[in-house]
């Protein structure tokens, strides 16, 4: 099969050329659960980014043994081949992954009690294992398959898988604290930003203020649905409790986490209120005192579990959210990635094999 790989880390991000061209051996069914899935769609995810730079090198790769490796943690295509214990699907049929791979096939406790993302043993394509969705057929378990809702392709909703996921997460986290009237705060209306104001359209009547650095973003981020935009200054902080009348945001949903954002972030958090972190880049710096006088919250958030995933579906087969796309065929895979470096992608890449 055809796919895109990376062999070496690039820490400076200086080089042309992140991935390469190969012919790989085709997965091959070797558990009864086990379902091979042509891919129709992978999501270029910033995440990748931080692979290639080495980010993750110390958490996932400390033994140096993850490159050669073909990334891709968001995808969505058409089963090809199924094991002999897969009864509820069938090839051909279009489908969509959960990023992460139970190493026990979801009988451990963290699955039992539905925290996929806690799953022991657990693999995430292109991140701490081998096998990602840069390619033609990329192999997973059949609980990770959701169906894709016949009104949608695969490459409509690649990208839910995990940048989806996490803004929809968030969101319904902040959902079940926020009363019609108060304000919801998204720093960053991106790639996962642009997902989330939808979803808090389509879930609460919260108001929506959208804090970006990009005229070009925030504008986007206006026609979505939010109700007040700020393009950063150095004032944002201050128009925030214009809006708020002088309290702060009740929920504050951090998509950068880095250049300030989470310091700005917190200082707009409303006494009592819940600050999201969900980019990440650098420290939080906040005295104890500080959180105990204001009960500030501060909350992480980590992917999303496979029920969140059907749930985001089902908002998506309702038109409820739509992704912001830019195609790429899986041979241009450096140029969506440079693409995505620089600044230059509305909403989400995907790769077209």
């Amino acid at each position: 099969m055809k796919a895109q790989v990376l062999y070496k880390y690039d820490p400076g991000m200086k080089e042309d050329v992140w991935v390469q061209s190969a012919e790989l051996p085709d997965p091959e069914i070797e558990k009864a659960s086990d379902v091979i899935v042509r891919i129709g769609a992978a999501g270029v995810c910033r995440t990748d980014l931080h692979i290639i730079e080495g980010v993750w090198r110390n958490i996932q790769d400390p033994e140096d043994q993850l490159l050669p490796c073909v990334m891709g943690h968001e995808n969505a295509g058409w089963i090809e081949e199924v094991g002999k214990d897969v009864s509820n699907f069938k090839k051909g049929d279009p489908v969509i992954l959960h990023p992460l791979i139970s190493g026990t096939n979801g009988t451990c406790l963290p699955c039992r009690r539905g925290n996929d993302m806690f799953a022991e043993e657990g693999s995430f394509p292109g991140l701490n294992i081998k096998e990602g969705g840069y390619c033609d057929y990329l192999k997973t378990s059949v609980r990770n398959l959701i169906k894709v809702p016949t009104d949608l392709a695969p490459k409509d909703v690649a990208p839910f898988s995990d940048a989806g996921l996490t803004a929809y997460r968030v969101v319904k986290k902040a959902t079940r604290h926020l009363l019609p009237g108060q304000s919801c705060v998204i720093i960053g209306a991106g790639g996962l930003g642009h997902i989330a104001i939808q979803c808090l359209k389509a879930m609460c009547a919260a108001n929506i203020i959208i804090v970006e650095k990009s005229e070009k973003a925030l504008k986007h981020a206006m026609e979505l649905g939010g109700e007040e935009g700020i393009l950063i200054d150095g004032n944002e902080v201050e128009r925030v409790m214009e809006l708020t009348n002088g309290n702060g945001a009740e929920a504050v949903i951090d998509f950068v986490g880095e250049h300030g954002s989470t310091s700005m972030g917190l200082d707009m958090t409303a006494g009592g209120g819940y600050y999201y972190i969900v980019g990440y880049g650098e420290e939080i710096k906040i005295l104890a005192v500080d959180v105990i006088i204001s009960e500030k919250n501060i909350v992480g958030n980590l992917v999303g579990t496979w029920s969140e995933l059907y749930e985001l579906m089902e908002l998506a087969n309702k038109g409820y959210v739509q992704l912001s796309m830019q195609e790429y065929k899986l041979e241009s895979a450096n140029k969506a990635l440079h693409d995505l470096n620089e600044g230059l992608v509305k909403g989400r890449a995907v790769l077209i094999p």
